[in-house]
C-alpha cells in the first residue's frame, strides 16, 4: 500500500471485498471482526457527513485494535486465556490493513530534530511530530520515544 491517499480511499472496499470473502469460506470471527471495523466506518462517514478516506478508516482500525490490545491485558490479568486469544488473534487481523511500520530511527530522527527547533517538553515535540507521522505510528510509539530523548537532554 502506498503513502499517498486519495479521497475517497480504497481501504474500505478492501475490508468489504475480505468480508464477502470470509463469508464465502464460512469464517464466522472474521465476517464478525470485519463486519464491526465497517460499520464504525460507516458511523465515521456519517458523523464526518462525507465519504472515508483511507486516514479516516486506519483512524477507526487503530482505535479497534487499541481497545483489543487493552482488552487483552485485562483478560490476562484476569487469567482468561481463552479471551485473550481471541482479541489478540483480532488484533493481528487487523493490523494487516495497516501501513508499513516507520522505522524507529526516523522517528527518533524526527523527534531530535523538533528538540533542536526548540520544543523542550513532550506535549511542545509530540505536536511537531505527531503530524509528520499520521496514521502510520500509534502516538504511545512517539510518546515513548519522546521520553526517551527528553530524558537524555
Amino acid at each position: 500500500m502506498s503513502g499517498s491517499v486519495d479521497a475517497g480511499g480504497s481501504l474500505l472496499p478492501r475490508l468489504q471485498r475480505d468480508q464477502a470473502n470470509a463469508r464465502r469460506e464460512q469464517l464466522k470471527d472474521r465476517v464478525l471482526l470485519l463486519g464491526m471495523i465497517i460499520s464504525e466506518v460507516k458511523n465515521r462517514e456519517i458523523e464526518l457527513r462525507r465519504d472515508a478516506t483511507d486516514d479516516d478508516v486506519i483512524d477507526v482500525i487503530r482505535k479497534g485494535i487499541k481497545k483489543r490490545r487493552e482488552s487483552v491485558e485485562l483478560y490476562g490479568k484476569a487469567g482468561r486465556t481463552d479471551l485473550l486469544e481471541k482479541e489478540q488473534s483480532e488484533v493481528t487481523a487487523l493490523e494487516v490493513y495497516l501501513p508499513a511500520q516507520v522505522d524507529p530511527e526516523e522517528l527518533r530522527a524526527a523527534v531530535r530534530a523538533a528538540m533542536q527547533g526548540g520544543a523542550v517538553n513532550i506535549g511542545a515535540v509530540m505536536a511537531k511530530v505527531m503530524p509528520q507521522f499520521k496514521g502510520r505510528v500509534e502516538g504511545g510509539t512517539i510518546n515513548a520515544i519522546v521520553r526517551e530523548e527528553l530524558a537524555r537532554g
